[in-house]
This record gives structure tokens, sequence and C-alpha cells, in this order.
């Protein structure tokens, strides 16, 4: 089999089966968390909510958005509506200062320990923020209404969390040249359905709108099964996806999926489980034949074989908080998704 040279100089995420995952540990040991984060070749800073309140993400995304009111001791927060108009005037008279919209060490001390490593040498380094529409639809208000509802207030949020995402993104190029974002939507498989309340249409031009301030690289994660189509269709340069779980559907996107290749993005193909039931189900062999399966289909259908592997990355399925074991199966599937990477990267034979 000839080597493949990856074209990294042609993409703005380096592919080629290297490792990322996605940001959620359940770990108690700061430091552990991070080398665990670091053992990747695309590390990135962890979010731990068992270390503590402010390092849970929606609580990191809320920082400085008019009409929070967060409560520590009760692990809550939501919206008030009238100290929004509050401290509105507040949140204007810093719209253009940058580092105003950063995450203070407050709100993630994990944030900032990542910062203060040497990252340089990395193929690439990330970050991630909530994304506006799962935060809004996840927050709220005085009467227990989604915050997203509100007219007033959405357009806002839109602007604030774009600002949030483009002050780290600077951040983090600061430390790595190669850095990129992930938007973490889990919401976005509820708005193609009847039960949010909150329609696609108006998701749809929502998203494209928040899309449009944000800085590259940029690109979505999510671990549920959206409309595939409409996020492929998304001006972004990576998507990353619980193909454990999703891969059969999401392969059925062909069209939508090569499109998305032609222009250079990244597919991020969450691949091992971290839950311990399904982890202790499985083996390398199992999932790389599993893997190498959703890939043959698409190859049966005419994609090219060097372009799918050169902007493909792997990872783990999904985050996981609630093992019994803690952290013992979330670091072993770290090491699998390590391990396999390797082993098809010799395959393939991967430069």
């Amino acid at each position: 089999m000839e080597p493949i040279s990856i074209p990294d100089n042609t993409l703005k995420i380096p592919g080629g089966l290297r490792t990322t995952a996605m940001a959620i540990l359940p770990h108690r040991d700061v430091d552990r968390a991070l080398d665990l984060a670091l053992s990747l070749d695309i590390p990135f800073w962890p979010q731990l909510p068992h270390v503590g309140y402010y390092e849970d993400m929606y609580v990191q995304a809320s920082e400085h958005f008019p009409g929070m009111v967060l409560d520590p001791d009760q692990n809550a927060l939501h919206f008030d509506t009238p100290r929004f108009y509050e401290e509105l005037e507040t949140l204007l008279g810093h719209f253009e200062e940058r580092e105003y919209f950063d995450i203070s060490p407050r709100f993630s001390v994990v944030y900032h320990q990542f910062l203060s490593r040497d990252l340089s040498g990395y193929a690439a380094i990330r970050g991630q923020l909530e994304g506006p529409i799962s935060f809004g639809l996840k927050v709220l208000d005085e009467n227990d209404r989604p915050l997203i509802f509100n007219e007033e207030v959405r357009p806002v949020l839109i602007d604030f969390m774009a600002r949030r995402v483009n002050t780290q993104l600077q951040r983090l190029k600061e430390k790595n040249p190669r850095a990129f974002m992930f938007i973490d939507e889990p919401g976005l498989q509820f708005i193609f359905s009847s039960v949010s309340g909150y329609t696609d249409i108006m998701a749809r031009e929502d998203f494209r709108n928040f899309f449009d301030q944000i800085e590259r690289p940029r690109g979505v994660h999510l671990c549920g099964n959206p409309d595939w189509d409409f996020l492929l269709k998304q001006d972004m340069e990576i998507l990353s996806f619980d193909a454990y779980r999703n891969g059969p559907i999401f392969t059925k996107y062909q069209s939508s999926i090569q499109k998305f290749l032609d222009k250079g993005g990244v597919l991020s193909w969450g691949l091992v489980p971290t839950q311990t039931e399904l982890f202790t189900q499985e083996s390398i062999p199992g999932l790389i034949e599993m893997l190498e399966g959703f890939w043959g289909n698409l190859y049966r259908l005419g994609f090219d074989r060097e372009q799918l592997l050169a902007q493909s990355l792997l990872s783990p399925a999904t985050c996981c908080l609630v093992n019994p074991d803690f952290a013992k199966t979330v670091e072993a599937a770290f090491e699998w998704i390590r391990e396999i990477s390797k082993r098809l990267r010799e395959k393939y034979r991967l430069e």
C-alpha cells in the first residue's frame, strides 16, 4: 500500500486520523485531567464539573451575560428578565472589549492552567463554548420558560456568544496558531422535532447569524442525532459526532458529506464508548472493524479513500460523568483511541 501524504497545509484543521476529544471529563484532579487531555494529538482544556460549580459548561458560558442568576449552593442557574434589562447597559458598555468576553479564572481554573502550558508543539489545540441554541433552550427564566423564546433576549445572546467564541479562539491562537473551536450544541438534536417549541426555521436563521460572526476555524460538536444535512451545509471547518451510535445514520447523508469534504471540512469520528457498560462490551479490533465498515460504505459510493482519511480525526464517542468507576473507563477510552489511531495510521501509512 502506497503511503498517503496528508496535505495539512491545505486544511485549516489537521486530520490524518489524529486524536482529539470532547471537553467534559469526570475527573476531580485538575492536573490528571490536563495530562489526559494533553496526551492526544490535538489537546483541549477540560471542563470538570466535579471539581466545582464554575467548571460546568453552562455556568462558564453564562459569565457576564445580563440577567443570569447563579446559585452555587443549589448547583443551578436561571435567567431573570427584569435583571436582564437592568444589566444590559453594562454589557453594551464593554461590547468592544475583547477581554471582557474571555473566561475568567473564577469561572475556570482549568482553562487558565491549560493556557499556562507550552502548547506550541502540537498539531493543533482546541477550545470550546456552549452554543447559543443549547444554552437558550437549557436556561429558564422566572416563568420556567427557555430564554431563547424571548425575542428581545435571543439576538443579544447570539451576539454575546459569538464574541465569547472569538475571544477564546484568539487566546488559544496565541499559544498555537493552529487552534480551533468547537461549538457544543447538544440542543440541535431537539429543534427539528416538535418537543422544543423552538422551530427549525428560527434555529436555522439564528445559527447562520451566529456562525457569520465567528472567526475561523470553527465547527460543531454534538453527541445526538440532528438534521445532518443542515449541519453539513454550514460554513464550518469541522463536525464532531458520535459515530459509535450514529454512524449508520450519518453515513446515509453521502451527498452532504462529500460536499463538506470537498470544501475542506474535517470529520471527527467519535468511536470509543466511554460508558462502562458499553466499553466493556467492545474491543479495539471490533471498533476498528466498525469504523472501517462505515468508511467502506462510503468508498463503495465513490468516496476517495485518501481524501476521507486525510480529513478525519478520531475521538471517544461521548463524554461521561456517571460511571461507577469515575475516571477509569474514560481514561481507558482515551488509551484505546490513541491505540486505534496508531494502528490505522500505520495500516494506511499516513504521513
